[in-house]
């Protein structure tokens, strides 16, 4: 069998499968999506990729199959949806996520269209795989399908600890060995093994850790909703690219086309140029339809701003995130031969999503010469108390 070296897992063995489908194109591509999106331009040493993680994926998944006492064909048809979890994704990964999504009704981890008819499909068949079934297990269907999208996912346990090591923070350091060897199967539920509790609020915690100090940095999310709105632009004008073709691009390829033809946000991303926060408020003092605004109403809150600061409309970015939620404190985990969610077993989760929630803010987005005019609009605008302005 191949082995590849790899900076957290050390050597990854390969099946013959595995090792045939690293050389499609599809996966291939994955070697161009960076896995921190612009979390990169905060932490410069984050430009790890989707291929290196969708390897780790796939090694902590044949982990857990091995402890889990899983072989034959089950196992084969889930390390290889481990090695494809994230063939779905278009450029700069969850970045574009929504858009994608939005246009097409496709979510990324629905890949059986992707695959269908392409070179994937064919190396799978060639080794008396199916195409569906590796689909299915990608969405996290059955009861294997949980190891690669689920609360107690192999998924997570390598983007925390990949992530962390990559940008050089110790927050998603978690104890992976220990979480694998410790899964079990209840009911057909994947389940922590008992004396683990504590093994699952770690998880918790770095994940809660890891999404403060880095995924949600005020940086990256200003870069990201410049990228958002300047992809948006791209596709809006129908004759440059269309939203499959999108779908398909690889960074560069989008980062290009957006210096081309939205250069107004494409230069200034590439540059790392940045909007700065003109209005940046927490949770308590957002009100509540606020924060299930809709992408429509985002806009036409953008657009009503930049009218009353008397700015151009594309000087202006709101970005509210989604409500503050915890997957993770969904794991169960055996106490006392008791299947609990995590949740119910750990006083940690109700502190840690309090912290959640106090980390949240809307952010409204300008240009520095106009940031002082568009965050007085903001707060006029959206109704906010005066507290807030700058």
């Amino acid at each position: 069998m191949n082995a590849i070296k790899d900076s957290v897992h050390d050597w990854v063995t390969l099946t013959p499968v595995a090792a045939d489908l690293l050389d499609t194109p599809t996966v291939q591509r994955l070697r161009h999506i960076k896995q921190l999106s612009t979390v990169r331009l905060v932490y410069p040493s984050a430009s790890h990729t989707r291929f290196e993680h969708s390897l780790g994926v796939y090694h902590l998944a044949d982990e857990a199959l091995r402890h889990l006492r899983v072989d034959g064909d089950r196992a084969d048809h889930l390390r290889a949806a481990a090695l494809l979890h994230d063939v779905g994704h278009g450029p700069y990964g969850h970045q574009t996520e929504e858009i994608i999504e939005r246009r097409t009704g496709r979510h990324h981890d629905e890949i059986q269209g992707l695959i269908g008819g392409t070179e994937v499909a064919e190396t799978l068949r060639e080794h008396d795989l199916s195409p569906e079934r590796v689909a299915d297990l990608v969405r996290g269907e059955g009861e294997l399908g949980q190891l690669i999208s689920g609360e107690l996912d192999v998924d997570r346990m390598d983007y925390l600890v990949r992530d962390a090591h990559h940008t050089g923070v110790p927050y998603g350091s978690i104890d992976h060995g220990r979480l694998v060897r410790s899964l079990r199967y209840r009911d057909g539920e994947l389940v922590l093994a008992e004396g683990n509790v504590r093994t699952a609020e770690s998880l918790l915690l770095a994940r809660g850790l890891m999404n403060g100090i880095v995924y949600r940095h005020h940086v990256s999310r200003i870069a990201g909703s410049m990228l958002e709105r300047a992809a948006e632009r791209l596709l809006d004008r129908k004759n440059e690219v269309d939203i499959e073709q999108f779908a398909r691009m690889a960074d560069h390829d989008l980062l290009v086309a957006l210096r081309e033809h939205v250069p107004e946000l494409g230069e200034r991303i590439e540059r790392r140029n940045l909007f700065k926060r003109a209005l940046w408020a927490e949770l308590a003092d957002t009100p509540a339809h606020l924060v299930d605004i809709s992408h429509a109403e985002e806009r036409a809150a953008e657009r009503d701003i930049a009218e009353r600061a008397g700015v151009d409309e594309t000087a202006v970015i709101v970005d509210v995130p989604r409500r503050p939620s915890m997957k993770e404190s969904n794991a169960r985990v055996l106490v006392g031969g008791v299947v609990q969610r995590l949740e119910e077993a750990s006083g940690l989760v109700g502190a840690i999503r309090s912290a959640q929630r106090g980390g949240w803010r809307l952010g409204v987005f300008a240009p520095a010469s106009e940031r002082g005019a568009v965050g007085d609009a903001a707060v006029d605008v959206l109704g906010l108390p005066e507290r807030v302005r700058r």
